[in-house]
């Protein structure tokens, strides 16, 4: 189980690392884009449709990652004072009751609207817009056999914990300090 937890953990912090960097691309192009339009008056919609590509793919491809770091927003009344099993066992439970039939479903209910989109290769509804409105739906897939594989690998860490009776379980994966 460890193994298969690592290799997931692995996954999604070399996914989520890799796709960081879109947020410093996004800042810039963006920058450029009001200068563009602001003091030159120039608008330019491939960069303008450029920035929600790189918002949309940051987020929905970094998803798993900050689910790795347990970074997600949690109702925390109960978790934040609880013992390392309780914790353990509201993940456990988290994971497999809300987490992947979530992850599962966007996947299911997405599939003929992504499908479709490919088989139209739909692009921009601007004319010199980006023509890859097609792939850019594409990430909701990755969205969600990400975040899916990161609640795989929240259960499995969860299990070993409660097996393991381990008193230092945390919901954490990789650490940043922890990765050389």
């Amino acid at each position: 189980m460890k193994a298969i937890i690592a290799v997931i953990d692995g996954l999604n912090y070399h996914v989520g690392r890799a796709v960081m960097w879109l947020a410093i691309g996004t800042a810039l192009v963006q920058f450029a884009t009001v200068i563009l339009r602001y003091v030159f008056a120039i608008g330019f919609i491939p960069m303008q449709e450029s920035i929600w590509y790189m918002h949309a793919i940051l987020f929905m491809t970094g998803a798993g990652f900050t689910l790795l770091q347990d970074g997600h927003v949690r109702v925390d009344i109960l978790y934040r004072d609880a013992k390392p099993r309780t914790k353990a066992i509201i993940d456990l439970m988290g994971a497999l009751f809300l987490l992947l039939p979530v992850c599962i479903a966007a996947f299911w209910l997405s599939f003929s609207y992504v499908t479709n989109s490919w088989r139209i290769l739909e692009r921009s509804t601007e004319v010199s817009g980006l023509p890859l409105i097609f792939a850019l739906k594409t990430f909701i897939w990755v969205f969600a056999i990400l975040v899916g594989l990161q609640g795989i690998a929240l259960a499995l860490r969860a299990i070993v914990a409660l097996r393991e009776h381990d008193e230092n379980y945390s919901a954490a994966g990789i650490r940043p300090d922890s990765v050389h």
